[in-house]
């Protein structure tokens, strides 16, 4: 009959294992995220990635360059963009 450390143990490195693997994979998409930043203003209507003021969600903004509406870019390149703004802008 195997001890109580053995009984334990397989069930430890198999929990631990799991979480380590978790961790890996989740690892590469938070680096993803923050190579990514939030671009104002220069979004086609309903394309956008989140909600904004005068939307509920994703994909519900009214119109191009919506000033509240964003899309998630390359850090970088939304000031590059004719009307892309960091920060949301009114109206």
């Amino acid at each position: 009959m195997a001890s109580t450390s053995a009984k334990t143990a397989v069930p430890s490195l198999m929990v631990a294992s799991a979480l380590a693997l978790a961790f890996t994979l989740a690892a590469p998409a938070n680096a993803e995220a923050a190579k990514k930043e939030k671009c104002y203003g220069v979004v086609k209507a309903g394309q956008n990635d989140c909600a904004t003021a005068n939307s509920s969600c994703a994909g519900t903004s009214k119109v191009d360059a919506q000033g509240d509406a964003f899309v998630a870019l390359p850090k970088g390149l939304c000031e590059k963009l004719v009307g892309g703004s960091l920060t949301p802008k009114e109206g």
